[in-house]
């Protein structure tokens, strides 16, 4: 399935600046209701030993809650305005080392169907993984 490069983009500057306003409703609004959410986050704050949720209610709730306890792992949203996109993957970078300092390095990767996302998988690159394994003990 294609979605339009409107859609698209709408999808890539929505999720950033609902994450950057910490939007919860303006997050869910992203996604299909019957969404799948794949992050290390999800195991690391008592989501699901899968690391896997479903539903835009919960995965915006699972959202809200990384928002609320790992702000040192998140730093300051950095990313570049370069995205990669075949119609209906949508994949870009929030990269470890930014103008200004250190942040997570995380790479969002998301299938869209109609505009919404359907599957959204969260990669954590090392900085990031250090700061959840160190809230773990």
């Amino acid at each position: 399935m294609t979605n339009t490069p409107e859609q698209i983009h709408h999808v890539w500057n929505e999720w950033h600046e609902a994450t950057k306003a910490q939007d919860r409703d303006r997050m869910a609004a992203l996604y299909a209701p019957d969404a799948i959410f794949e992050s290390p986050t999800v195991v690391a704050l008592g989501g699901t030993s899968d690391g896997v949720l479903r539903g835009a209610g919960r995965i915006a709730d699972q959202l809200a809650k990384v928002w609320a306890t790992t702000p040192d792992a998140l730093g300051e949203w950095y990313r570049t305005p370069d995205y990669y996109t075949n119609g209906s993957l949508l994949m870009w970078e929030y990269p470890s080392q930014t103008p200004t300092g250190r942040q997570a390095g995380l790479v969002e990767s998301m299938d869209i169907e109609n505009g919404l996302i359907a599957c959204h998988r969260v990669y954590w690159g090392w900085v990031g993984v250090r700061s959840l394994l160190r809230d773990q003990t």
